[in-house]
């Protein structure tokens, strides 16, 4: 189980063990069996991914952040549970004063301090329980191994596939499988134009376009970008749970190119609404602006007819469980926001795995997790949603740059972080006719591998 601990603030999870359950058995391909001489190896993704030792600001002073209507004062500041506060050493750089914070600023430090007590009790809730049964400790004399490096070139090869048609031009078949029908790995795939599929109940090491990559099992994925969608929505599937992690336009992101962006205001053509079952759970991940959150809670959830229910936190921490960056940094927040809703437009998508009877949100929880060194590799959400979208529910993530067992997903960089140079790989024995542990398990009365925790608060 990869959720190490539970209680009424939210979840500590165990991120890498979450990505490791989906491939920890795997089909190989005819070049590793010659090699080896076995057909199944167990992957791991590389735990140097996940080996976040140390906040990533160095503290040593506090200060005072004010805005028009609050303050975080220098005591409010060290209660946080590290104890880490704001540096706020003089620069070089002339100090703008308060009266030269723009309008998004003062935004921003209203919204912290409207969210700074729950994020600063629940983490503090799961990171002692995560200390006590010794999931995160400080770790001493331990090494930062260097992490994979592997160049994508994925989405600009979505581009250059717009030229293509699509296959459902043509009337074939919009979805095709990776392995044929004589049980071999299939290598020509067309993954820009159709739907690609693995159905089998362990997961596969393929060759994409000279490159090789581990797809997990039940999963299904279209690799294109945001103008050749067409394929998903002819997939002829509605959704009980769609995850959204838009490329949101900043200046830090424009300064860098180190990915492409996309304007707010395009958003709404992505087409949840044909995509969605009724009363389909629709989670995004929102940066720290507010006018981004503003933009999800009242134009885009509205356009979509999806109600808006809770906002949640991912807080990011180290191995030994401090912030890896000051709750409080004018900068760089160690924290991202949730936006959930509900699907509530017109009820023609009737097919649901929902329950009958829907699950209450609560309006704020807490996600604790290491999170991964790699750009942009958010956590998983399969184990902590499940309650509210039922077990047998079928998933969706948007923009993902990686797969999931039993999810269906789309991006122009879609199996990015599938790409075998993330994995570890050993041999292993040829499966049985006992069942496996594929399934991402019960939220309740199970642990990680790793440890035994204490059992779960009660909500």
């Amino acid at each position: 189980m990869s959720i190490v601990f539970r209680n009424a603030n939210g979840w500590l999870l165990d991120a890498c063990s979450l990505v490791d359950k989906g491939v920890q058995l795997c089909n190989v391909t005819s070049e590793r069996k010659a090699a080896s001489g076995k057909s199944y190896f167990k992957c791991c993704f590389k735990h140097e991914c996940f080996q976040i030792l140390k906040s990533h600001v160095s503290v040593k002073s506090s200060c005072t952040v004010t805005t028009n209507d609050c303050a975080v004062s220098d005591a409010a500041l060290q209660r946080s549970e590290n104890k880490t506060t704001v540096d706020c050493k003089p620069s070089k750089k002339r100090k703008r004063k308060h009266n030269d914070l723009n309008q998004g600023e003062i935004d921003s430090l209203a919204f912290h301090h409207k969210i700074r007590s729950a994020i600063l009790e629940g983490t503090k809730s799961l990171v002692d329980a995560g200390l006590s049964c010794e999931y995160l400790s400080e770790v001493k004399d331990a090494r930062e191994d260097p992490l994979p490096s592997q160049e994508c070139n994925l989405a600009a090869l979505c581009d250059m596939a717009k030229e293509l048609p699509l296959v459902s031009e043509h009337g074939e078949d919009p979805v095709q499988f990776i392995e044929s029908e004589d049980g071999c790995s299939t290598t020509h795939l067309d993954l820009f134009t159709r739907i690609t599929e693995n159905c089998m109940d362990c997961a596969m090491e393929v060759t994409l376009m000279g490159e090789k990559y581990i797809i997990p099992p039940r999963c299904a994925f279209l690799l294109s970008d945001f103008s050749r969608m067409q394929p998903l929505v002819g997939y002829g599937k509605f959704f009980d749970l769609i995850v959204l992690d838009p490329p949101w336009e900043n200046k830090s992101v424009k300064r860098s190119g180190r990915y492409s962006f996309l304007p707010s205001s395009q958003l709404k053509r992505l087409p949840v609404p044909l995509l969605a079952s009724t009363g389909c759970v629709v989670v995004t991940w929102v940066t720290n602006r507010p006018s981004h959150l503003r933009f999800v809670r009242d134009e885009l959830y509205p356009h979509w007819g999806v109600e808006v229910l809770a906002e949640w936190f991912w807080v990011k921490v180290t191995r030994s469980g401090e912030y890896v960056f000051p709750l409080d940094s004018p900068h760089k927040k160690p924290y991202e926001v949730l936006v959930l809703g509900r699907y509530r437009g017109c009820g023609h998508h009737s097919h649901s795995s929902l329950r009958k009877t829907e699950l209450p949100m609560e309006e704020q929880r807490v996600i604790v997790s290491v999170p991964s060194a790699l750009h942009s590799h958010k956590p998983s959400l399969s184990e902590v949603l499940r309650p509210y979208v039922g077990a047998d529910a079928r998933c969706l993530e948007l923009f993902a740059r990686s797969l999931q067992p039993g999810w269906t997903s789309w991006g122009n960089e879609v199996i990015k972080f599938q790409h075998v140079s993330y994995y570890t790989m050993e041999p292993t024995d040829e499966p049985t006719d006992e069942p496996t542990d594929t399934d991402t398990g019960s939220l309740h009365g199970e642990s990680s591998p790793h440890f035994s925790p204490p059992p779960p608060t009660p909500d």
